[in-house]
């Protein structure tokens, strides 16, 4: 994944460098158009100085004639040669590749002036050629100078942009170090720092905002939750007490019996919804706040123990690999509350003459069961009111007090389905 300040980064190299490569032919058709037009200057500067120099000599013809044979050979970029007849032409340019005379295997490119002189009265035609630089050497020395820039320019892209975001930017990872440290359980809002950026500032002021709504909302919640299971635990014990009574009446029918006990049933389940909704609310409330070291080894035996009733009810065999003398710092109602919970849960969605697997050690804590030949729902397993099987009904808070607790002690909690077994993680 890329970070956002690397992303415009990325996009400014290209363009530099599209750029930059597109200015190589932009630059060799400046350049050679300079090039040319100096040539040319040069060559017609020769050109005025030769009929300067002539028409100041007076010479006779075959000495003339003679001494431009000997100029033509030693100086190879000037040709004057008589002409039979005048010639009505004005001067014209031209490039030429050839054989360089001093260098006969390498081609090269000459700039030349053709031009028409009368020297003593008679028509010369005199070709005044120079040597120009090769193309592919000139585009190689302007890519190879053009992509040595593009390096600075890269180089310098990458160092002002660690240093101007690392300025820039501090404000915003400031506040993204508070949103990830942020608790919602914890209540306590955040304090975000002033900066002079106005982008940062209405962030931090949103967030402000929108933090302390999902506070003040979460503890509505919590307190009507709390308060609502509280109400609730005095008429539920009332029904709970009249119904025992209504069993008791020897008048009662058969069927009347039957009504009574159903809805003592459901009376009994709605009295664990509400004691595990008021359990979750303190947990929250972080009432819980009493630690000292247990010893977790021997509170996994003494659970064993007091589960052994339900285990031998379906026959269950347990296999168990419990590191002793294992200790840490905790309350000791929420860590049986955890244990208990993982391993009720294992029981009640077992099938007769399963087995149930405890693995405890210092870092980890592992109860695996067997059970429904298919994977849990994990996107539900840990929310509440979730109910991981229609056969085996439950109240569903089970594994979300599981998971409070988890996250109370900032553990990890991981479920899998593996060779036919139900595993719950908990690392330390």
């Amino acid at each position: 994944m890329n970070k956002l300040l690397n992303t415009p980064l990325k996009a400014f190299t290209l363009y530099a460098l599209l750029v930059l490569a597109g200015s190589i032919p932009a630059y060799y058709y400046i350049v050679n158009r300079i090039w040319l037009s100096e040539i040319d200057l040069h060559n017609k500067f020769v050109k005025r100085k030769i009929e300067t120099e002539f028409s100041k000599i007076v010479i006779n013809d075959t000495i003339l004639i003679q001494s431009l044979s000997l100029w033509n050979r030693i100086e190879p970029g000037i040709d004057l040669r008589p002409l039979a007849k005048p010639v009505q032409k004005s001067d014209s340019l031209y490039t030429v590749m050839r054989a360089n005379n001093l260098h006969s295997r390498h081609s090269n490119r000459f700039r030349g002036l053709s031009s028409y002189l009368i020297i003593n009265g008679k028509p010369y035609h005199l070709t005044v050629e120079t040597n120009v630089e090769e193309a592919d050497e000139i585009i190689s020395d302007i890519a190879f100078v053009t992509f040595g820039f593009f390096i600075l320019l890269v180089i310098g892209f990458i160092v002002l942009n660690q240093r101007i975001s690392a300025k820039l930017w501090k404000p915003f990872y400031k506040t993204l170090h508070q949103i990830k440290a942020f608790d919602l359980s914890s209540q306590r809002s955040i304090a975000f720092e002033k900066t002079t950026i106005l982008e940062f500032e209405e962030l931090n002021g949103s967030l402000q905002r929108l933090i302390e709504k999902n506070i003040s909302s979460y503890q509505e919640q919590k307190e009507f939750t709390e308060n609502a299971s509280h109400e609730l635990q005095t008429p539920l014990a009332i029904i709970q007490s009249k119904l025992d009574l209504l069993l008791q009446n020897e008048a009662l029918t058969g069927k009347e019996s039957e009504i009574i006990e159903a809805a003592h049933k459901a009376l009994a389940r709605t009295s664990r919804i509400n004691k595990n909704l008021l359990l979750l609310a303190k947990i929250e409330n972080q009432q819980f706040v009493d630690t000292e070291p247990i010893n977790l080894s021997q509170l996994m035996n003494d659970s064993l123990d007091f589960l052994s009733e339900h285990i031998e009810a379906k026959n269950i065999t347990i296999e168990k690999q419990i590191e002793q003398g294992v200790f840490i710092e905790g309350n000791r109602i929420l860590l049986e509350i955890l244990i208990n919970n993982l391993l009720l849960n294992a029981i009640r969605h077992n099938v007769e003459n399963g087995k149930i697997g405890v693995e405890f050690s210092k870092h980890r804590f592992i109860v695996s069961n067997t059970g429904h030949n298919h994977s849990l729902n994990t996107a539900n397993l840990f929310k509440r009111f979730s109910t991981s099987s229609a056969e085996t009904p439950s109240s569903g808070l089970g594994l979300a007090i599981v998971k409070q607790i988890c996250n109370r002690y900032h553990w990890q909690i991981h479920y899998s389905f593996d060779q036919q077994l139900h595993c719950f993680f908990v690392a330390f």
